[in-house]
């Protein structure tokens, strides 16, 4: 199929979009008839751009209030439509993009309808040209596909054919399986956005909340596998309106569409048995995270590791890497003084700089994430050392594929052992609960569709987290057993600690860890007596604590004497405590869950509020 997108989808002047969108490897561009209005210059210098970078015009967009009107407009109507045709032809448009009317004159009368259709298809045949129609979800008379195509199949018109909209289906809750019921050959553009499932109008929500493939909560899978199944194979393009996109890069934009529909069609075609990427990555957790540092800030960060019970285990037999353990957990400190992680570490200061993700065939893994237009990443390694596949992530930062096969030697054969490591300290980590990253709110459907393209996880649902200071979007994404889960927190508040978080560490990035435990009370009783240093909470959480969960009085004595903070849902619980910021960059959170799923985001306003009273002193 044809992948396509319309110019109202990406921020820019015309000739800014169509370079991106073709940089961005689509075949196909909707003129939007604004966009080339407000272009200075002639429809036939557009032409000639998409013709100089390859490619075809799939349709010129939209033709207005036609079909229906009464006598009085009917001919000028007409006559607009061949202004439009004109147009179109400077342009290379073979197609002229008709949607449903929504005047107030519009008769509903399916003969009048059709007979409009008919001669929209006699003037488009004197021009080698296409008419198509598409049901607006709020049109006046015909807001439903199914009503569309009884036009168009009535109509029967070479000329004429039939547009589909997957937003204006679902927004009308209209049927999928419908499709299935209409010709292939009648159908000549598809149109794809995703959206939220929200409760309003028709209109605001297609004008504010479309999103890309993968990143809402459409069905679109099963849409599109409908037209495969009656053997629809045209252009598949995307109409996404959304007041983030129209923020952001265009370039970022359009490469995130570019990948959506070829993660769509992936899934389309998998289902049906045929294999087109390599699957999506399978992953039993996070075999390491990867802190760039210059050598005083790794003396710093290693003395926060040790006072929540982290031992040095190895030391890299060439470089100045070390790596730190407990239970199952890997932390590398590199403070080389070149390669990737000291220019990290000259930009952002102290942070993390890579993930280490474990996986049953990196190599397929690297493919994948290359056939979906990610950046692959390498470096030189010496002799002796082991070129692990990797990916550009958040911020710059990397993701490494671990082979499960190699785990092992990496370790054994790059790192020497320290041996008799202090483990008196050991606060009883278990492994890498979840990591969370901080981003630009215009970025958070980015790294979303990322990961969800990417990885085998599924995404959670989006949560709004109440700052002191402003409102903070979250959302997770995680795989089935949950050894990998990563939230995504984005805020378009400028003082939120996510904001301020971004100002100061110069970009996206990861902004806590979380690490499991199974006993929260000995490991906060063994990070006290390490000299942790441990956010305090405020005195009324725990005065409240008591009577809304009506635990004993004894449990909440000892949370409150360790700072620990509690929710529960049903029989399921979690407890956490938070140590305070290092270097205003990053911070540590432990947990203990009890059957409980979620991130204990009821606490967000209670540990963020605890925060933001170190403001000035540091930033969490």
């Amino acid at each position: 199929m044809l992948h396509s997108i319309a110019t109202v989808s990406i921020s820019g002047t015309l000739a800014e979009k169509i370079a991106v969108i073709a940089k961005a490897g689509f075949g196909g561009v909707e003129i939007l008839e604004s966009d080339l209005l407000s272009f200075p210059e002639s429809p036939r210098k557009v032409g000639d751009m998409l013709r100089d970078y390859g490619l075809v015009c799939t349709a010129y967009q939209p033709f207005r209030d036609f079909e229906g009107m009464p006598d009085d407009l009917r001919q000028r109507t007409f006559d607009r439509m061949e202004r439009k045709f004109d147009v179109a032809a400077e342009i290379g448009a073979e197609l002229l993009f008709i949607c449903s009317n929504v005047s107030p004159h519009a008769l509903d009368d399916h003969a009048r309808i059709v007979a409009d259709f008919r001669e929209a298809g006699d003037r488009a045949s004197r021009r080698n040209m296409m008419v198509g129609f598409e049901a607006l979800s709020w049109g006046r008379h015909i807001n439903d596909h199914r009503d569309a195509w009884r036009v168009v199949r009535d109509a029967d018109h070479p000329c004429v054919g039939l547009i589909l909209d997957s937003f204006h289906s679902f927004a009308r809750q209209v049927p999928s399986e419908s499709i299935r019921k209409f010709d292939p050959a009648k159908i000549v553009l598809v149109q794809i956005a995703d959206a939220p499932f929200l409760k309003m109008d028709e209109l605001s929500w297609s004008r504010h909340f479309r999103c890309m493939p993968g990143q809402g909560d459409f069905p679109l899978v099963d849409y599109v596998g409908h037209l495969a199944e009656i053997g629809y194979d045209g252009p598949i393009s995307l109409e996404i309106f959304n007041d983030r996109f129209r923020a952001a890069s265009a370039a970022t934009i359009a490469a995130d569409g570019r990948r959506s529909l070829i993660f769509l069609e992936d899934q389309v075609r998998r289902r049906r048995g045929e294999a087109v990427l390599t699957p999506r990555v399978s992953t039993s957790g996070v075999e390491f995270i990867e802190f760039a540092a210059s050598e005083e800030e790794g003396l710093q960060l290693a003395e926060m590791l040790k006072c929540v019970g982290f031992r040095e285990a190895g030391r890299h037999k060439r470089k100045a890497v070390s790596r730190w353990r407990q239970g199952e957990i890997n932390l590398i400190i590199n403070s080389e003084a070149e390669g990737f992680a000291h220019a990290h570490d000259l930009l952002h200061g102290c942070s993390v700089c890579a993930i280490g993700v474990t996986t049953g065939d990196a190599i397929a893994a690297l493919a994948r994430a290359q056939a979906l237009r990610m950046e692959s990443f390498s470096q030189p390694v010496a002799p002796g050392e082991y070129a692990i596949p990797a990916v550009r992530g958040v911020g710059g930062s990397l993701i490494y594929f671990v082979d499960a096969k190699e785990r092992e030697a990496i370790w054994r054969e790059e790192f020497d052992e320290v041996k008799d490591a202090d483990r008196n300290g050991e606060c009883g980590l278990t492994r890498i609960d979840h990591i969370a990253q901080s981003m630009r709110l215009d970025e958070t459907l980015t790294w979303l569709l990322y990961y969800a393209s990417l990885f085998d996880v599924q995404k959670t649902p989006q949560l709004e987290i109440v700052d002191p200071l402003g409102i903070v979007q979250s959302q997770a994404v995680e795989n089935a057993d949950r050894s990998l889960r990563i939230t995504m927190n984005g805020s378009s508040a400028r003082d939120t600690l996510s904001a301020r978080f971004l100002s100061h560490y110069i970009g996206a990035g990861v902004q806590h860890i979380a690490f499991a435990t199974d006993d929260i009370f000995k490991a906060a009783t063994r990070a006290n007596a390490n000299g942790a240093n441990v956010l305090p909470m405020p005195a009324p959480y725990y005065d409240d604590l008591e009577a809304k969960f009506g635990l004993d009085p004894r449990l909440v004595a000892r949370m409150r004497e360790f700072n620990i903070l509690y929710d529960r849902e049903g029989d399921a619980e979690y407890f956490q405590f938070y140590l305070r910021a290092f270097s205003k960059r990053f911070f540590f959170e432990i947990v203990q869950r009890v059957g409980y799923d979620a991130y204990g985001a009821a606490n967000a306003p209670i540990r963020l509020a605890a925060q933001s009273r170190f403001r000035d002193e540091e930033l969490p």
